[in-house]
């Protein structure tokens, strides 16, 4: 893949790997982390008692909920994924320091974790290096990936990885060191203080609802980007990659699952062919270029996206 070795994205580690290849003979054993799965069954029990309370909150309290997921999505979409991980655009301090406090929002480990497993994620895509293999099928690509010890490739290549980048970044090394108060006070106590400050909703439902139903929420949905959009969906850009464009993906993760485009073209700020459509996302680092926080937004010709698209698509290609 031409493209892909010419990756564009300013030295960023995301290309495919095509040297890389699995160790042979029979797979290391799998080792259950029984502490992430009493923790993330309690977090998804929560989560469906807050579907029950959500008839008895506030209006104002389920627009509350709303901004929380938005804000805490883009802290995963616009800030470790797009800006952290792709170096797909640049972003000014502030607007730095915001991804930065709506990542702690999202709590799916630190920025600096995110970013590095991401790119991992893109270099050996679907090999045992790949940190959520969609190989290893939908439960495993989904939320299995946390619950069990890393495979030893992941954590091997992981630590090969250059992220000075990521070091000389002062807003993601202060994250990376109060990471835990960080989490504690934004994705908790933030969203269920505000409701019950304000407008007086119980701390009860303040907290079963933007807090936990809320970050769960959120979680699948970034989930749903490894596990869905790796099986089902069409392929108009490279068809020899699992990876795959699902609209359901795409709303529910605020515009990241054009998801065969992404892999293919893994420096495009807008992860899409199609620009704002569909995709929030990019309409928020646009308004964010338009208000000066951030520019140099890397896109990828339209040139290129046909050729590619006639070189290596599935033939399901529409044009917008």
């Amino acid at each position: 893949h031409p493209e892909m070795e010419k990756s564009g994205s300013g030295g960023v580690d995301d290309a495919f790997d095509h040297t890389y290849k699995e160790k042979e003979g029979p797979k290391p054993p799998v080792v259950i982390v029984w502490k992430n799965v009493v923790l993330m069954t309690l977090l998804h029990l929560g989560a469906l008692y807050g579907v029950f309370l959500l008839p008895s909150a506030s209006p104002l309290t389920l627009l509350w909920s709303l901004l929380c997921f938005v804000m805490s999505a883009l802290g995963v979409t616009a800030g470790a994924h797009r800006l952290w991980s792709h170096r797909s655009y640049k972003a000014s301090l502030p607007l730095r320091i915001f991804l930065g406090v709506a990542n702690s929002m999202a709590f799916q480990n630190d920025i600096f974790e995110w970013a590095r497993d991401h790119r991992v994620h893109h270099k050996y895509s679907e090999t045992d290096a790949d940190p959520h293999n969609a190989v290893r099928g939908f439960f495993f690509s989904h939320i299995g990936w946390l619950l069990v010890r890393k495979h030893p490739d992941v954590i091997e290549k992981g630590r090969k990885l250059e992220l000075n980048d990521l070091r000389a970044d002062k807003v993601v090394m202060f994250q990376r060191k109060y990471y835990k108060p960080s989490v504690l006070l934004m994705c908790f106590f933030v969203p269920m203080f505000v409701p019950w400050y304000l407008w007086g909703e119980t701390l009860w439902v303040a907290y079963y609802v933007p807090a936990l139903l809320r970050y769960t929420l959120v979680l699948n949905a970034t989930w749903l980007v490894n596990s869905a959009a790796h099986m089902w969906g069409n392929r108009p850009y490279d068809k020899t990659i699992n990876p795959r464009e699902n609209k359901f993906v795409t709303f529910s993760a605020i515009g990241e699952g054009f998801h065969n485009y992404h892999h293919t073209f893994p420096y495009d700020y807008a992860t899409s062919e199609f620009g704002c459509k569909l995709n929030l996302t990019t309409c928020f680092i646009d308004f964010m270029c338009f208000l000066g926080l951030a520019k140099d937004r890397k896109k990828v010709s339209h040139e290129l996206v046909l050729s590619r698209i006639q070189r290596t698509g599935d033939g399901s290609h529409r044009s917008g």
